[in-house]
């Protein structure tokens, strides 16, 4: 595997080394070791999958505070996904940086997003299924998450908003301000 680092510190865009022949291709996909020689901590507890048929649906931008703070390795299987990190760690000197990354499943990247930051993607084919995997297990009381279009933030999504919940369409909008006075849904616990 390929790691490269991101404007969002921590954050990284992880390409696979293939091995192709007459079956087909074959990829690492997480290895504890390779990601320890990266300086990443990362050992995950649950994995989950999202499918969404529409092009240009939209999910997030999504993170848990803590107790239950988590880092994610996120991957596309299936179709295509604009995936965006955002940094909304109060003490990051890039607090409100961000960095968007194409994920398919025809290049196998992966993003990998450090904890205390949040997390968003846009489909860019219709039928598009993606994977990630958490160091946390999901604690509903511990989620929270900013606007996709928050204009503190200045995320360029590639494509207009074709479906998206109501939950992430109604994320209050956040004042870019420093991290000591951020709203009380975003500071961790």
């Amino acid at each position: 595997m390929h790691f490269a680092a991101t404007d969002v510190e921590g954050a990284m865009v992880i390409d696979p080394s293939p091995h192709a022949d007459a079956r087909g291709r074959f990829m690492r996909a997480w290895c504890v070791a390779e990601f320890a020689e990266h300086g990443l901590d990362f050992v995950p507890v649950q994995a989950n999958m999202g499918f969404s048929t529409r092009r240009g649906t939209l999910r997030g931008l999504h993170l848990q505070c803590a107790p239950a703070r988590e880092a994610k390795l996120v991957r596309c299987t299936r179709g295509a996904i604009f995936d965006v990190v955002l940094d909304l760690r109060p003490d990051s000197p890039g607090y409100g940086a961000w960095h968007g990354v194409e994920l398919s499943g025809e290049n196998g990247r992966m993003l990998y997003l450090p904890e205390g930051c949040a997390h968003g993607y846009q489909t860019l084919e219709p039928d598009t299924e993606m994977h990630y995997m958490t160091s946390a297990f999901y604690a509903p009381a511990c989620a929270t998450g900013a606007r996709f279009d928050d204009p503190a933030f200045g995320i360029a999504w590639p494509l207009a908003v074709t479906e998206i919940s109501e939950q992430d369409r109604n994320w209050p909008l956040t004042e870019r301000r420093r991290p000591a006075s951020l709203p009380d849904r975003l500071l961790p616990a």
